[in-house]
Parts: C-alpha cells; structure tokens; sequence
C-alpha cells in the first residue's frame, strides 16, 4: 500500500473549521443538505463521525503557497474553495448519473430529493467565489478567476461526458478532452491557486497549472481502471460498474477504437440492450472487461498514466521552488495515481 504522503496529512483539520465557517452561512435548510453531502450530519441533521477523505484539493492548494514560498495557511481560502467546487461537482453527478450511493451511504438526492440537492450544489459554488474574493490576499481577485474558469472546464467536460452516453463511436482524444476539463481543471486550479493567491509570477503558477492538467488525466485513467477492475471494497462502487453501465471510459474507448477483433467484438457487445436480470449481466461485463484487456485497453491506460505522471513532473523541474514543495508535488502524484488505497 503507498504511504500518504506528509503533505497530505492533517489537512482536513487544518482546512475544516474554515470550511465548516463557509457552509455555515447557508440557510438551514440547503446547510442540513451539504453538511450531510459532506459527511458531517447522519439524515437527521445530528453530528456524524466519519472517516475523513483525502482531501486531495485543499492539500495541492497548501502546497503550491509552499512552492511559491508562502506559508501554507496563506492558501487557506483557495483549500476551501476548491473543495467546495468539488463538493457541488459532486452533488450534481450523483443526480446525473443516478448513482444512489456515495461514500458507503445514500447519495444526497435520495435523501432530501433531487431539487434540493441541486440548490445546495448551486450554494457550495457561489460560496467558493464568495471565499476567494473576500480572502485578505494580493491574488484574490486572479484566483477567483482561476476558479471560475476551472469550473467552467468541468462542467464543459461532464458535458461532453453526457453526450458520450448517447454515441456509439467515441474518439481517444475526445476522451482524453473530457477527462481534461471534467476532472483536469479543478485539480489543476488546486495545484496553482495557493501561488496565486499569493501573488506569484505566471511561470511559476502555469507551471503549477500544467502539473495539475497532466496529475489530473493520470488520476482519471487510474479511477477508470478501478470502474473495470478494481475491487468494490476500495470503491465503493459494484464491480465492473463502468460495463455495466455502458460508460465510455478511457480504457474502453481505446479498446473500442483499438481496430483488433477484440475491440470489434465489445462494439458489437456495448450496442445490446442492457440485461435485465443480475446473472446475466454479470457475465456480460466479465465478458466485456475481458475484451476491453484483449484489445488492449488496459495496457493503453496504465501506459498513458504513467507518461501523464513523467510529464508532468517535467513541468515542476522547469520552474524554480523549493525542493521540498516539488518532491511533496510527486509523492502525492504517486499516491493518487497508484489508487491501491
């Protein structure tokens, strides 16, 4: 299993009494709807403990004050405001994609309804801007655009990630394009709105930025490997959920657009009806991830993980930082991409 890297902890109790500060401004009624989305309050609305998750995007945001020799608190609003803009990111593709569970129990919108959960997506985002513009930093003003614009990004990808769900054929590169602003751009805000904040030079924070772009396709390929096969009590998800569900995730599209018999054959497995019953659907996806390896999917995906990771380690060598902030940049890289945990 890959150690956590020290970057990476203590930060949700650093970064949780600001956030819990932000969401409280809601209204009780969109508060008892996100405090439960983020795992604070059981149905009720009464205290819940709870694991506490990796808090990826507040601990790129600490680190990249550090790269541009801040002190970590410095990127204390950015912390709060990229997780907020995923907690919304969130809420909403639970309703989207109709998944019923998130974090081992009821997803939001089967709990407080679909409507609700939407408003206190919508609440989460504006709160984000509301953060960084209010945040006593030179940068404010450029992070919020930063984050504005990554958001913009992420909804342009789940687009594109919608409209893949009514195709038959799907390209590589659109995939890999989906990736990039559905998951891509808010991991790379993270990576650089600590140094924005801060007011750092453009070298220095679009350094940052294309670190986070290249870690953030990385990271999709290895969660897409864990929707074929990775193992339901790690994910949280039933396995092989993405055949099941017909998705065009990056491995399967580059298996369907492989041109080998084996790709030809899961095309023509992807245009069937959906089984009804659980036992034969069983078997079709053990069918399909079987396919999806024989037409070289997996391998593609595991390849393309880790020239993104080579890459963008190129990024960070080609600016000047501490080499503490760069060796911490490449550990969590590390951590997220080998997703054993």
């Amino acid at each position: 299993m890959t150690a956590v890297p020290v970057s990476m902890t203590g930060v949700r109790e650093l970064v949780d009494g600001a956030l819990r500060a932000a969401v409280g401004r809601l209204d009780p009624r969109t508060y008892r709807v996100a405090a439960y989305h983020l795992g604070w309050t059981d149905e009720e609305g009464h205290p819940r403990k709870a694991p506490a998750g990796k808090a990826l995007r507040p601990a790129l945001a600490l680190l990249s004050a550090r790269a541009a020799v801040a002190p970590p608190e410095s990127a204390l609003p950015g912390a709060v405001a990229v997780e907020l803009v995923h907690a919304f990111s969130l809420l909403h593709d639970d309703i989207m994609d109709g998944d019923r569970t998130r974090r081992h129990r009821p997803a939001a919108w089967t709990v407080f309804g679909e409507a609700s959960a939407i408003l206190a997506g919508d609440a989460l985002l504006a709160l984000a801007g509301e953060v960084l513009l209010e945040a006593p930093a030179e940068g404010s003003g450029r992070a919020a655009h930063a984050l504005s614009t990554a958001t913009r990004r992420l909804i342009a990808g789940q687009s594109l990630d919608m409209d893949f769900e009514t195709r038959r054929q799907v390209g590589v590169e659109e995939c890999v394009a989906m990736a990039s602003g559905k998951t891509a751009a808010l991991l790379a805000c993270s990576c650089s709105i600590g140094a924005v904040l801060d007011g750092a030079p453009e070298p220095l924070t679009d350094a940052l930025a294309a670190f986070g772009t290249d870690l953030g396709v990385a990271f999709q390929l290895a969660d897409d490997l864990l929707g074929v096969w990775g193992d339901p009590a790690t994910t949280g998800k039933p396995a092989m959920s993405d055949l099941r569900s017909r998705k065009m995730s990056l491995p399967i599209v580059a298996a369907l657009n492989s041109g080998t018999p084996e790709g030809a054959k899961l095309a023509e497995l992807y245009a069937r009806p959906r089984p009804a019953a659980e036992g034969p659907a069983e078997a079709e996806a053990r069918e399909a991830a079987a396919l999806v390896e024989a037409a070289g999917g997996r391998a593609w995906a595991e390849l393309e993980a880790e020239s993104r990771v080579r890459r963008a380690a190129e990024h960070l060598a080609a600016v000047r930082m501490p080499d503490s902030a760069r060796t911490e940049f490449l550990r969590i890289a590390d951590f997220v991409t080998r997703r054993d945990h």
